[in-house]
């Protein structure tokens, strides 16, 4: 990979270079991490968790998509396993308000995703007594939490997750509940996944008792309940709920509308669909008639007055769990004594190594069968101890390398001195779909650890850009088996396109064009791309296919396109005659070269790198077409072009800027600078309008008086068959812009 980099002209600080794999970089991360678990931020609970069957990891609930592990693609099970985890909560309202500041830096979708997953809302925790016994698990009564406590007078049901602590006591006396438990522990886990499955539920029985009205209302186990968010248990209400609605009508349940839209009346019924607009409540006893927010705010008072509840705000994210049963990953500086309990390793034994020889012929994390590294001495008792076997998300790897990279020799985990020099990153470029991954997790940790004092920036990227993939056509045998395009010939017969492996002669199928990948062997290696067209080819064509923030499809026609553009620069450079004499289209050709510098300019200081290279494309095609210009006006043209390309074909530019003769290097010498007095076309077109309607337009020579233009246009054939004989009445000049006559 290093090589691959090198070949294509980046400019790196290979200074800087470390691996988050190499001790030497994860023994910092073990000495953050045990400050993060002096403050509180670390700790370790017993949770129900995402387990990966195939990788036998946990997945933190981001990892999990549609489903399925994000690196194996396995389905995802639903385990619960002692876990260490860290206090992101803590900084749930700091995130989201952080958001705010990165307005028009960030991707407007990037910045909704994160506050979506966040997902701070506002509501009523409260709690509904039994009606008879309680069940061991909730004594007291069945805490829910609602964000709109203005529709309880419609609650017709209750719901528990799978996981409630009610649900998993009546699973441990009653077999059907168990089995509709371990039913609803296979499904998906994101709430996106919740929302998409069929509604299904189990009637346990027991009920709790309204807090306004009396009534009793069923409980029931649900497979749409998130266990993690609020209580893990609500109030259904199926007319202001879609799918509270789906349920309710599986199930035969009251359906009792409270809010009804402004003009219906009292007999306002719910069809197919619920009702979530505006509009006052009715069916509600003491809120009748009010709006939504009022009744709102009425109702948590009389639950808070009634001490039954209290107003809350709460999060949908939850606490980052970073344990991973797996070798490759920073081992937890943590040693387990049955004495003094979990205990962080000295600082004077950091960094934690992970043995080299282990092996991997038995399914599951081969830290937990080794025979000595794990067993240990407590450092406080000295007793005998064994080590934490998880290592940490390799998540954790990457929320904080930008922080190591401005000084990755420092003996701290992090330089103050070059941290507060070079941070925030300036400009950040990665994939969108670490939205609520990468980004999240780097924005928390930079100010987990400004808190702890190791660093004073606490938002980490200042920008943001999303750029598109690579991607390219995926090839397949019959047997399924991947084939990589260098062993494909492609065919076109009358339209018709096919595919035949080079290697074995057999037909394969043409799949999707899809991100290139090494699993799928839709990939291209750096190497042949250099081979065959040269590096700038390659560079170039990445960025001129499209904008940046879409995926680019790799064909060979496009990066051949690309090549010929080099040859053509090249041509005009190397084609130059300083000693050409002064030629009358000399004025167009620096006019013409002001225009490419403006709309490059533009281009990449706006991430368009599509557009300026269009328009570096158009601007070689005038150079050539002004071949006769003289030396003064091709030199300065051509100046301006190789230094316009030197960002993305670099090794071109320099190249070229030798063989001008010009000093240095190309990297070092200055932008173009924009004139808008050399860009400024000779001529203009004037818009004439006739009583303010366009009726046509001229030519005519720029910084032209009024009366000399007025002139021009009274004696223009056109303009006056389009009077129609009528009489001027007035002729309003805007100099360079626009002619208005006034006629009657």
């Amino acid at each position: 990979m290093r090589d691959q980099l090198k070949l294509l002209g980046l400019s790196l600080d290979w200074s800087r270079e470390f691996a988050t794999c190499d001790p030497a970089y994860y023994g910092k991360q073990q000495a953050w991490f045990l400050e993060l678990l002096k403050r509180g931020l670390v700790y370790r609970k017993d949770s129900v968790v995402n387990w990966d069957p195939v990788d036998n990891t946990v997945l933190a609930n981001e990892q999990v998509v549609e489903g399925r592990g994000w690196r194996s693609g396995a389905v995802v099970e639903k385990r619960k396993l002692n876990q260490w985890f860290l206090r992101i909560t803590d900084y749930a309202d700091e995130l989201i308000e952080g958001l705010k500041e990165l307005e028009g830096r960030w991707p407007d979708k990037v910045r909704l995703m994160q506050e979506n997953w966040i997902g701070r809302s506002k509501g009523l925790q409260m709690t509904w007594k039994w009606a008879g016994d309680a069940p061991v698990a909730a004594p007291e009564g069945l805490e829910i939490y609602t964000t709109r406590p203005d529709t309880l007078f419609g609650a017709s049901f209750m719901g528990i997750a799978a996981d409630h602590p009610v649900a998993r006591e009546l699973a441990g006396s009653d077999p059907a509940a168990a089995a509709f438990v371990a039913e609803c522990r296979k499904g998906g886990s994101t709430q996106a996944e919740i929302e998409q499955a069929e509604k299904i539920g189990f009637d346990t029985g027991l009920k709790v008792i309204h807090p306004f009205d009396g009534r009793e209302v069923s409980v029931w186990i649900a497979n749409f309940i998130l266990s993690e968010y609020g209580t893990g248990a609500i109030f259904g209400c199926p007319a202001h709920d879609q799918r509270d609605l789906d349920f309710a009508r599986k199930y035969g349940l009251p359906v009792v509308p409270v809010v009804r839209p402004d003009g219906a009346g009292e007999d306002f019924e719910i069809g197919t669909e619920a009702y979530v607009g505006p509009g006052r409540l009715f069916n509600s006893d003491f809120m009748n008639g009010l709006e939504i927010e009022p009744a709102k705010a009425e109702a948590v008072r009389r639950i808070e007055a009634a001490g039954a509840g209290q107003g809350a705000t709460i999060y949908r994210l939850r606490d980052w769990g970073v344990s991973r049963q797996r070798y490759w990953g920073c081992p937890i500086p943590v040693i387990h004594c049955a004495k003094c309990g979990p205990v962080g390793v000295p600082a004077d034994q950091l960094p934690v190594e992970l043995p080299k020889d282990v092996t991997f012929d038995t399914p599951g994390n081969p830290l937990d069968r080794h025979p000595t590294w794990k067993h240990v001495s407590c450092p406080t008792c000295g007793g005998e101890a064994v080590r934490e076997t998880d290592t940490l998300d390799t998540f954790v790897d990457s929320s904080w390398y930008f922080a190591r990279f401005t000084d990755p020799t420092a003996a701290e985990p992090i330089s103050r001195a070059a941290a507060d020099k070079w941070l925030p990153v300036d400009q950040y470029i990665g994939g969108v779909e670490h939205a609520v991954l990468h980004l999240l997790y780097a924005r928390f940790i930079s100010r987990a650890l400004s808190d702890a004092g190791l660093m004073s920036v606490r938002e980490p990227f200042a920008g943001l850009f999303t750029q598109g993939m690579v991607v390219h056509e995926t090839y397949r045998r019959a047997d399924g088996a991947w084939v990589e395009p260098t062993d494909v010939e492609l065919a076109n017969d009358a339209g018709k396109r096919s595919a035949r492996q080079l290697s074995t002669g057999e037909t394969l199928v043409i799949g999707d064009i899809e991100k290139m990948s090494k699993s799928k062997k839709n990939v291209v290696a750096p190497q042949e791309i250099v081979e065959a067209y040269g590096v700038d080819a390659g560079r170039l064509f990445v960025l001129s296919d499209s904008p940046p923030e879409r995926d680019v499809q790799w064909t060979p026609g496009g990066v051949e396109g690309a090549s010929r553009f080099v040859q053509r620069v090249w041509t005009e450079v190397d084609g130059f005659d300083p000693d050409a004499p002064a030629h009358e289209s000399d004025a167009a050709l620096i006019r013409e070269t002001h225009k490419a510098v403006k709309a490059v300019s533009e281009g990449v200081s706006g991430f368009r790198f599509n557009s300026a290279i269009a328009k570096l494309y158009a601007f070689v095609a005038v150079v050539r077409d002004h071949a006769a210009a003289g030396g003064a006006a091709r030199r300065q043209a051509l100046s301006a072009l190789v230094r316009l390309v030197a960002p993305f074909t670099p090794h071109l530019a320099e190249e070229c800027w030798t063989r001008l003769g010009e000093e240095g290097m190309v990297l070092d010498a200055p932008w173009p600078e924009f004139d808008p007095a050399l860009a400024a076309d000779d001529e203009v077109t004037l818009p004439i309008q006739v009583n303010g309607k366009r009726r046509g337009e001229i030519r005519v020579a720029r910084g032209l008086e009024p009366a000399e233009v007025e002139a021009i246009v009274m004696a223009d054939p056109d303009v006056l068959a389009r009077l129609e004989g009528q009489t001027v009445r007035k002729i309003v000049v805007v100099k360079d812009r626009i002619v208005n006559l006034v006629v009657g």
